[in-house]
């Protein structure tokens, strides 16, 4: 269950062009935390930062809040979603809940015509990233 959701105010202004913009975003956050966190970036047609959506979890997991990146996205008038989220365990690979709640996710994104672009899940140094791995 997600302790702590809300909106992060974005550095600058930032463009999302691909899985290294995204690993530059999250990455060092992410990477270092001791509990799961999860993070939206809210994306304009061209890859722009609109806003952030984030939520923070327990040791071992972190709750996906759809109803909530949905509502985010449509108040921001996103057209496009990159999650990420981290595995302090130290294993970058997604778990079967990670594939489901995405899937999700992805889903009801693509019936109000929003893209759910990638999804990354980071441990230590390592990351992987749900659309290089063909799940997106």
């Amino acid at each position: 269950m997600a302790r702590i959701a809300r909106n992060l105010p974005t550095p600058g202004r930032r463009r999302l062009r691909d899985s290294a913009d995204a690993v530059a975003l999250f990455g060092r956050e992410l990477a270092s935390r001791a509990e799961e966190a999860l993070r939206v970036a809210h994306l304009d047609g061209d890859g722009w930062v609109l806003g952030v959506t984030a939520a923070d979890g327990g040791r071992s997991e972190v709750d996906l809040p759809i109803a909530r990146i949905v509502r985010d996205a449509i108040a921001l008038g996103a057209r496009g979603l990159v999650i990420a989220h981290n595995h302090p365990g130290g294993d970058p690979s997604p778990s079967r809940a990670d594939k489901a709640a995405t899937r999700r996710l992805a889903d009801i994104a693509r019936g109000l015509d929003i893209r759910l672009i990638d999804h990354l899940v980071f441990a230590g140094d390592r990351f992987m990233s749900f659309r290089l791995l063909g799940l997106l």
